[in-house]
């Protein structure tokens, strides 16, 4: 059987080659009539089933399936279809895997094997009708429907997109891995295609599809935005028509302008006080003493309030003295840059016979090395001493730090 399925196949791809010209005929035109070629070659065309006529007066035309193989290769986006069913794959699929594990089940290696081979192709085809549908979505949208010519052409295209991306989501909806792991079992071949396989590709293929379904929503709404704009300034070519007297009024002089003539920002910004400004400063003074104020004290401890004069003048400088721990600290520093040797922050706190506790003066030692520029810090090298918490893994207990110049 499979010799004759081979020969018959060759014979049909000859033919194929032989009559090039007249498919592509077919394919440009759309259909074909008896007296454009030989008769004889049509009547090989549609026995071949390569060519049909739909009803008896009509022309003849191209087998879909022919059809989507040169749309394919010619990648030519003008008729390209997508085919969002996705129920009956999924009804085919199961029922050859079914058909698998039960020849398996009898021992029947020929005929599983055969059903096996069948799942596969079914399984790749569904995926690659999928894969395919969003290629030609995502062809669709980088040309922004260009094929169509008009906008309200594109807002249809668009619509329809839209409703195969709802119908191509609803058919993903429909694939439940848990009933597929089911029916795979623990046979290595089903689990392969049915859950690792189908699912790689069903996440991938909803990912793209809710990119699409976004990037179609944006593409509707810049659609209808410039048909807005167009169905307006067709309006009002109209309106010119039907009035030829029509002028344009001076819109700028009237005291109310309308909000379609109104884009422009206002050239005088609201009035405000600058507070800013030492030019102000005396009225600024003048309107706070007007401002009523409102006291709950007693009228006998105003009376008793004697007033205060206030005088304006220059501020008195004053400085801020540095902690001593932070003073130590830089001691200590110094202490390392004089020696030029590896020293403990405890030993030097034990010899100086400072007053801190070690747990502050070691956070106060490493805080400042971390507070030093990153010019002066690479001259000095810190090392924490320590050991792991016996019980707790990842915290390091620090028992003394030692400072020397790098």
């Amino acid at each position: 059987m499979s010799t004759n399925l081979h020969q018959a196949g060759v014979k049909l791809l000859k033919q194929l080659g032989r009559h090039s010209d007249v498919i592509m005929d077919v394919y440009l035109a759309g259909s074909l009539s008896d007296n454009q070629h030989d008769p004889a070659v049509i009547d090989k065309l549609q026995k071949a089933g390569i060519l049909w006529r739909p009803e008896p007066q009509e022309p003849l035309r191209l087998k879909r399936t022919l059809r989507a193989l040169l749309e394919e290769g010619l990648s030519d986006e003008r008729n390209r279809q997508i085919d969002a069913n996705a129920g009956s794959a999924l009804a085919t699929i199961k029922t050859l895997a079914e058909h698998y594990k039960e020849a398996r089940h009898q021992l029947d290696f020929s005929a599983a094997e055969a059903y096996l081979n069948d799942l596969n192709e079914h399984v790749y085809s569904f995926t690659e009708g999928l894969r395919y549908a969003i290629r030609v979505l995502w062809s669709r949208i980088n040309n922004e429907f260009g094929y169509v010519g008009t906008i309200s052409a594109k807002i249809r295209e668009n619509e329809l997109a839209q409703s195969q991306v709802t119908e191509l989501l609803n058919g993903l909806a429909m694939l439940h891995f848990d009933e597929l792991a089911t029916i795979a079992g623990d046979i290595r071949e089903l689990r392969r295609l049915l859950v690792t396989s189908l699912q790689d590709q069903m996440s991938y293929c909803a990912q793209e599809l809710s990119v699409v379904q976004g990037r179609l929503l944006e593409l509707l709404g810049r659609f209808r935005q410039i048909q807005g704009r167009t169905r307006l300034l067709k309006g009002f070519l109209l309106h010119t028509d039907l009035h030829p007297d029509y002028r344009v009024e001076n819109h700028v002089a009237h005291q109310q302008i309308a909000n379609l003539f109104n884009r422009a920002d206002a050239i005088l910004a609201p009035a405000h006080v600058d507070v800013h400004n030492s030019l102000h400063e005396t009225d600024l003074l003048e309107i706070v003493s007007k401002i009523k104020s409102i006291s709950h004290l007693n009228l006998a401890d105003k009376a008793n309030a004697e007033p205060q004069l206030m005088s304006l003048g220059e501020n008195d400088d004053f400085t801020v003295a540095d902690d001593p721990l932070k003073l130590a600290v830089e001691q200590y520093f110094m202490a390392v840059i004089d020696s030029g040797v590896r020293q403990s922050a405890l030993e030097y706190l034990q010899a100086q016979q400072l007053t801190w506790g070690s747990e502050a003066w070691l956070y106060q030692v490493i805080c400042g090395y971390d507070g030093l520029a990153d010019e002066y810090r690479q001259f000095f090298e810190l090392e924490p001493i320590g050991d792991n918490h016996p019980v707790y893994t990842g915290n390091f207990i620090i028992h003394d730090v030692e400072l020397w110049m790098a």
